[in-house]
């Protein structure tokens, strides 16, 4: 079973997929968003080239765990991808993700440029591998 691991933000999308057994994250791309249409018509299509049978989703939480206008949208925007593909879409807390990211690539040495590239696909891997991990109870 194929999963699609997204990092959604205002101007780009994180993307991850799963291996055909669901074990090991891998990162896809970074989606330069373009308008609802045509960000949830390039996500339809991924899904069903892939062979996507569950969408997993970074969901913003604020640091005391309540849930503020970036996850209203998020969740709005899941909704719509769960609507579009039939797929279902499930949540996982991306709170410290994008700082997990970073430190990543700190310790790898890129360049602020260069991080910019790949921060919000590896954040995409990070929600899905821990999505992955605690459904495998690892």
């Amino acid at each position: 079973m194929r999963v699609l691991g997204l990092d959604l933000g205002d101007r780009r999308i994180g993307i991850a997929l799963s291996d055909e057994t669901g074990t090991v994250a891998q990162g896809r791309g970074v989606y330069e968003r373009r308008g609802l249409e045509e960000d949830l018509a390039y996500l339809v299509r991924l899904a069903r080239e892939e062979g996507v049978a569950r969408i997993v989703v970074g969901l913003p939480l604020n640091m005391d765990g309540s849930e503020g206008e970036q996850a209203a949208k998020v969740r709005a925007f899941a909704q719509a991808l769960a609507e579009r593909t039939g797929l279902p879409v499930e949540f996982l807390d991306e709170r410290l993700t994008t700082v997990e990211a970073d430190r990543v690539l700190r310790e790898a040495g890129l360049r602020e440029r260069r991080k910019r590239k790949v921060r919000d696909k590896l954040a995409a891997v990070l929600i899905l591998q821990a999505w992955l991990d605690a459904r495998q109870g690892g």
